[in-house]
């Protein structure tokens, strides 16, 4: 890796920069497929779908007796971890929960009133890592929300990870089932013989989670067509080329396909930032897949000519996690507006957002952050207006409403407010 100006980015590597997507393109037919195949046939598709793609023949796909028995199973020092990111996470996401309001005007009340979602489908990935963090981040909030019957899923294995089954737990789920892929969203979306479809389905996984999630929206609600994992290092001549490097490193473990970006304004940091990596590189457990993610087109090291240039990178990057390592990091993140979740400063590693420090880890991907929030408490409620008009109130409105009425051709809505007023 060498690195590179960001004043001589061309086409092709302005869109492998700029253009990321989830990947689901080659697949959405087959996933279709198996989501047609689940919503037809049921729980003998879920346990077709798990010999075929996840190699685990299953009897019972709920096992929420085993998530259960997980948490007295699992080490002290996992359980209070679980612990300690479950009321971390609750504490900042009960500030979210919105309050119902009214609006007074003399013979005229109007108001906002806030409703929890019935129930909720979390996606707590598996396969090639797990994730007991993904299932407290899609848990609690719709707990918090209010909602009714919170269930998971998560792949099936010969043995699945004990402490995600713990944390599952844990957070306060009311059912989990064994299952995964484009098959998991088809049961939560649709229902089987054991599983009650839901209102909403959350949470990240890979391409065939993302482009099932696209095939049900619209009959279920869901968070997001989230892609590859992100991070967008913005850093000056002030920083440890050592944190640019842990950073950049620990965004790529998560898949060949992360997108891990680095913008400094200096090239001696760049360099040096980029020789950190190489050299912490063979001491990491996922080594192949973090030299992969690095070596992707849509991953690199760039160099600004100014400060300004690198925050005119990061806004149209977008990222899902941005990194700030400047000077003045509150400054510079005044001027970016574009990103899922950010930590500013020498001591707030991404990790921390991953993990336990409060914030969501279910962020938009794909530059996408520039158009919607990641996951929050609002994912799980829904909102209605209420109004109440009195008689002077709505002879107040008679003349306004009457008069457009009439210019609409919509006759009958103009009688409906004269005939509360004929004798």
């Amino acid at each position: 890796m060498e690195p590179e100006s960001v004043s001589e980015i061309g086409p092709e590597r302005r869109e492998a920069l700029f253009e990321r997507d989830s990947g689901i393109g080659e697949i959405r037919t087959d996933a279709r497929e198996i989501v047609e195949h689940v919503r037809a046939d049921g729980d003998d598709a879920l346990r077709e779908c798990a010999a075929k793609y996840d190699g685990v023949e299953i009897d019972a796909i709920e096992i929420t007796d085993r998530a259960a028995d997980a948490y007295d199973a699992i080490d002290t020092a996992a359980r209070e971890a679980i612990d300690q990111a479950i009321a971390n996470v609750e504490a900042f996401h009960a500030r979210q929960v919105p309050e119902d309001w009214d609006l007074e005007r003399e013979g005229v009340r109007l108001g906002r009133r806030y409703h929890p979602l019935d129930s909720a489908g979390v996606y707590a990935p598996g396969g090639t890592a797990a994730y007991p963090s993904s299932a407290i981040m899609g848990i609690v909030p719709a707990r918090v929300a209010g909602v009714d019957r919170v269930v998971v899923a998560t792949p099936p294995a010969e043995q699945i990870n004990p402490v995600t089954l713990a944390a599952i737990d844990a957070a306060g789920a009311d059912a989990v089932y064994q299952m995964g892929g484009a098959q998991a969203i088809g049961a939560l979306a649709y229902g089987t013989e054991t599983v009650a479809p839901v209102d909403v389905v959350v949470g990240p996984g890979n391409r065939w989670v993302t482009a099932a999630k696209e095939y049900v929206r619209g009959d279920v609600n869901i968070d997001m067509l989230a892609g590859p994992s992100e991070v967008i290092v913005v850093a000056d001549e002030t920083t440890d080329p050592d944190r640019v490097a842990v950073e950049m490193l620990a965004q790529a473990e998560h898949d060949p396909n992360a997108a891990c970006v680095a913008v400094l304004t200096d090239r001696e940091v760049a360099e040096r930032s980029i020789e950190r990596m190489e050299a912490r590189i063979p001491d990491r457990e996922r080594a192949d897949i973090i030299r992969e993610a690095l070596a992707n087109e849509s991953s690199g090291v760039f160099v600004a000519s100014s400060t300004a240039e690198a925050i005119a990178f990061a806004n149209e990057y977008a990222g899902e996690h941005i990194y700030v390592d400047t000077a003045d990091p509150e400054a510079t993140m005044a001027e970016i507006s574009n990103y899922g979740s950010a930590f500013l400063g020498p001591y707030t590693p991404v990790a921390a957002g991953d993990y336990a420090s409060g914030t969501n880890h279910v962020l938009p991907t794909g530059g996408t952050a520039s158009l919607q929030a990641g996951l929050s408490v609002d994912d799980f409620v829904r909102s209605a207006t209420v109004q109440r008009l009195d008689h002077e109130g709505l002879a107040d409105l008679r003349e306004t409403i009457t008069t457009l009425a009439d210019r609409e051709g919509l006759e009958a809505h103009a009688a409906s407010v004269d005939a509360r007023f004929e004798e």
